[in-house]
């Protein structure tokens, strides 16, 4: 399983120098540094996101000193953080804020608060804005990427939103690193589109594929049916709570649900993130039933799973999640048909694998040949996809709101684009395929900090 928490080292830093009245008062960086890390552990600290400080790591709690990084580097490296937060407290000090970001390896936050002060004989005590010039050059120099919260206050909606969206990334490239993905049964045979290289995206992203074989598939359905028969009972019963019923799916209600409980065990058992699963050619004629709803109630539990063995959607579907912090549900909508009369609107639909809850309120959920129908919940969604094109990486990222369309079968979302027009040409042009992946909320901005920190990895848009 993804995991949606985030530990930050927090680095407070001032410039070592000698202190002198005015500008070299390094007792104001100190205060600011102080007030600085107690009010973003106080206000930031939740379910998601926890802090690692400087606490005891010299007499002021602040780097400034070469002599120190190694004991912050040590520290954050026991604690295992998952980023590092600059904080710049005066004019700066480059040689440590390098040191520390180049040898954790993780992604970086950089931010200093705006200055205050002014006397009135002209003297100024921190010019925090000049030391961040100088420490953003030093790691540029050092190759380390960075994401950066301009220069304000730190009560600003403007600092809030910035750190917001870095923890999202920094979760994205935490869950990305070292992903294990499972591959269940080979691609259905005319989908020659879903091809990927096992060997690139090792290579390439440290993803490694794990192969299950439709035997071993086979071995675990049938035991499940056997065995467990009461969750199986219990399973269909709640289906028929959730879905309107059609006679092809009820008297295999037990078989559907079967499917729950068999991709719980492989989750386990393989240790894996994510499946990119076989689904409606081999399933069928394998154990004469259909795994589409099942896949819809899994990713209610929190389970990623991409149909019709797609592993670039399903790694898209990696990337959305973790940017939601596993707080919304990506899905598998894809570019299928123009609407008959709006020249922006798509019908983004799958045959009916989407998570459950994502149905529009007050419509009647079907489960329809094991396959689920509804349309989805009306809002603002991101839309996204990570292909490749001789062996080069790129991820395709933008947005777009719910429309009103015809009422259709499977599950599916009518998306408005600003220019369906280019979106189209762009996925005909390749290299990317119509399988993109979707999740309510805006994250375009955040996939392409995400690619600072995946070098591999190119940002597109359709512009």
């Amino acid at each position: 399983m993804l995991s949606y928490t985030v530990k930050i080292g927090l680095v407070p830093i001032r410039r070592d120098v000698t202190p002198r009245p005015g500008i070299f008062n390094w007792e104001k960086a100190e205060e600011r540094c102080a007030k600085a890390v107690r009010y973003i552990e106080q206000n930031f600290a939740d379910e998601h996101v926890s802090f690692v400080d400087l606490d005891g790591i010299n007499d002021v709690n602040v780097l400034y000193s070469d002599k120190d990084v190694d004991a912050v580097i040590e520290r954050f490296k026991k604690e295992n953080v998952d980023a590092v937060f600059l904080i710049n407290g005066n004019f700066g000090n480059e040689e440590v804020a390098g040191a520390v970001a180049k040898a954790i390896g993780k992604p970086v936050l950089l931010w200093g608060p705006q200055d205050d002060s002014f006397l009135p004989d002209g003297m100024r005590y921190t010019d925090t804005q000049c030391g961040l010039f100088g420490m953003s050059r030093m790691l540029q120099r050092m190759n380390i990427p960075f994401t950066y919260i301009e220069n304000c206050f730190i009560e600003d909606k403007k600092f809030a939103d910035g750190f917001h969206s870095f923890v999202r990334v920094a979760c994205a490239v935490k869950n990305f690193a070292h992903l294990r993905v499972a591959q269940v049964g080979m691609r259905p045979k005319p989908f020659c589109s879903v091809i990927f290289n096992e060997g690139d995206l090792m290579e390439s992203f440290d993803i490694h594929v794990i192969p299950i074989n439709l035997a071993v598939v086979q071995d675990h359905y049938d035991r499940i049916l056997e065995t467990r028969k009461d969750e199986l009972a219990a399973g269909a019963e709640k289906l028929r709570e959730m879905y309107e019923i059609d006679e092809l799916s009820a008297p295999v209600l037990d078989k559907v649900y079967a499917f729950v409980l068999l991709y719980q065990e492989l989750f386990k058992e393989y240790n894996v993130s994510a499946i990119s699963a076989e689904c409606w050619t081999a399933m069928q004629l394998m154990v004469g039933a259909m795994p589409c709803t099942a896949y819809g109630i899994l990713a209610d539990m929190g389970y990623i799973i991409g149909c019709e063995s797609d592993m670039h959607a399903t790694i898209t579907q990696v990337l959305l999640s973790s940017l939601a912090l596993g707080e919304r549900k990506p899905f598998l909508g894809e570019f299928t048909v123009r609407h008959p009369s709006n020249p922006n609107a798509e019908l983004l639909w799958h045959c009916g694998p989407f998570a459950y809850s994502l149905h529009r309120k007050g419509e009647t959920c079907k489960c329809v040949n094991m396959r689920e129908w509804f349309q989805v919940e009306e809002g603002h969604y991101t839309v996204a996809r990570i292909d490749q094109d001789h062996g080069k990486y790129s991820v395709l990222a933008g947005e777009c709101d719910s429309t009103d369309g015809p009422y259709t079968f499977g599950t599916y979302l009518w998306g408005q684009f600003d220019d369906l027009s280019k979106w189209e040409r762009k996925l005909i042009e390749g290299p990317y395929i119509h399988h993109m992946s979707e999740i309510e909320g805006s994250f375009t901005n955040e996939i392409k900090e995400f690619c600072k920190y995946v070098p591999a990895l190119h940002f597109d848009t359709v512009e």
